[in-house]
């Protein structure tokens, strides 16, 4: 059963927003301590899909729906799964080692700029002006938090700051997809479940292709980090998709700057990462951003 709380939830965009992009957040911290527990980028790109695609299969079941596999589902649900979990994921995985949680964190609050631009291109759902503002107000404040973390403790080298900025390209055209070729009549979680199986697939072979079953033997020093990673992953895609109907492209696109300020505190807390007061300032302004696009939403409904 869901009380009055939960339906409001499932109905408020900002509300979505903030869980979204606040479980999105915890995958950086996660994601560094599995990384330098030796766990390779394809591997815990498939921890994720594997592990939230089973979770919330078994939900579904529970809950006495089931998947409805049509040729239109899966296009979608594979074409989602690569543009938007395996690649990014992976890129990200990737990137963490070489230039630090933080500074590739800062490449997810790029996105809400490049979907805006491919939604504008496209003419899928656009903002109104204080929507545009309120996006532009967020993307000062990541500006100002990228200058402050930019080097991750030592010098980028160019080549993983162009793989880090593949990331909110491949986010973006992956928000402008989902919405384009939403199939009909399906639910969030149904879509949660088919793409991120499919990007699990995806990953399996790639995982098998190039590194052998091996690779997966470093998981075992990190049992606790896999269980909270498959948690918190599990969770924030039942909301991802219900966000993507609620708010749009665009509007979903701000999870990435929910997600960076919420790295910020995660890594202050649990990782002992110190970041200067100009760093916090932008976080700040970041929520000014969010507040201000919300409002905007609120407008236009």
């Amino acid at each position: 059963m869901t009380g009055p709380s939960d339906e409001f939830l499932w109905e408020s965009a900002l509300g979505l927003l903030v869980v979204t992009g606040g479980l999105l957040g915890l995958t950086l911290p996660f994601g560094k301590l599995a990384t330098a527990a030796g766990v390779p980028a394809m591997v815990w790109a498939f921890v994720i899909s594997f592990g939230a695609g089973g979770v919330l299969l078994c939900a579904l079941l529970a809950n006495g729906e089931r998947m409805r596999l049509t040729s239109h589902r899966l296009r979608y649900f594979f074409i989602t799964a690569a543009v938007s979990y395996a690649v990014p994921n992976l890129l990200m995985f990737s990137a963490i080692p070489h230039l630090g949680a933080g500074y590739t964190g800062i490449m997810f609050t790029l996105s809400p700029v490049i979907t805006l631009v491919f939604s504008i291109l496209l003419g899928v759902r656009r903002p109104n002006m204080l929507g545009s503002i309120g996006i532009a107000v967020g993307f000062i404040g990541a500006v100002m938090v990228a200058v402050t973390r930019g080097e991750a403790g030592q010098p980028a080298d160019f080549f993983w700051v162009l793989v880090g900025l593949l990331i909110p390209v491949s986010l973006a055209a992956g928000n402008i997809y989902r919405t384009v070729d939403w199939p009909e009549g399906t639910g969030p979680i149904e879509l949660a479940v088919g793409s991120h199986l499919a990007s699990a697939t995806l990953l399996l072979i790639g995982i098998l292709t190039l590194f052998g079953v091996g690779a997966f033997a470093p998981l075992r020093a990190v049992p606790l980090v896999v269980v909270a990673q498959v948690a918190s992953a599990s969770a924030m895609f039942a909301f991802f998709f219900r966000l993507q109907a609620v708010g749009g492209p665009v509007y979903l696109s701000q999870i990435g700057y929910v997600a960076a300020a919420v790295g910020l505190f995660a890594g202050t807390i649990f990782l002992g990462e110190h970041y200067q007061l100009l760093t916090w300032a932008g976080a700040v302004i970041i929520t000014i951003g969010v507040i201000i696009t919300t409002k905007a939403q609120s407008q236009k409904a």
